[in-house]
């Protein structure tokens, strides 16, 4: 199994501890400042450094079936050979960059009949305030699924996973019926974004409007 995005090690650790059948657990992420990334985790290298070492040692009762990548992805996926994996698992940068980066690179490495996982599937592109990049899992993942013919699911709590199939057929799964339109049109009509510029700048005012809405209807 790869995970893609570790921080931390929480996920990591609890797939380790928990699943004895993994023989290889390869974790990806650079734990460095990219001046690049233009997303609210993005630390300084001193913090960084922090929480890779968090991350070792939350793991290290696993040390050898834990294999550490440290980079950014396409730096280092070329240490795990192509159809090498049962599973991989994507909780990367999420901007439309880092989803395409990660998906196209990964997918190799994923046997047919493999699965591909991955976070922050958010039926909304904008998981944060409209200075940051968008969060574009969603859309784009449906979109590699159908470029790939696989077959990828809409789950819960904003994750996805899709399988890599012998004869492409694709199909979406929506398990959650939060994922009826697939385009990005919506996100980026002028109502919405003044929407939500307006509410960044004046939160308080945002705030007074929705309980006066909540009170007369």
């Amino acid at each position: 199994m790869a995970e893609v995005g570790v921080y931390e090690g929480d996920f990591a650790a609890a797939m380790l501890q928990n699943c004895p059948g993994i023989s290889k657990y390869y974790m990806i992420d650079p734990w460095r400042h990219l001046s690049d990334w233009n997303k609210p985790a993005n630390q300084d290298n001193a913090v960084f450094e922090r929480i890779f070492e968090t991350a070792k040692a939350k793991t290290d009762f696993a040390v050898e079936r834990r294999v550490i990548l440290r980079g950014k992805t396409t730096d280092v996926i070329d240490g795990i050979s192509n159809a090498g994996l049962d599973f991989a698992y994507i909780d990367g940068d999420h901007t439309l960059r880092g989803i395409s980066i990660d998906l196209m690179r990964v997918y190799p490495k994923v046997r047919v009949g493999g699965f591909i996982g991955g976070d922050d599937f958010s039926s909304t592109i904008w998981s944060h305030k409209t200075t940051f990049e968008p969060t574009l899992v969603f859309p784009f993942a449906v979109y590699f699924a159908e470029a790939v013919g696989a077959t990828i699911f809409a789950l819960p709590n904003i994750q996805f996973c899709m399988q890599k199939p012998l004869q492409p057929e694709f199909t979406f799964v929506d398990l959650t019926g939060q994922y009826n339109d697939v385009t990005l049109k919506t996100h980026l009509e002028r109502k919405k974004l003044l929407r939500l510029f307006l509410g960044e700048q004046f939160p308080r005012a945002l705030t007074l409007f929705r309980s006066v809405r909540q009170i007369f209807g």
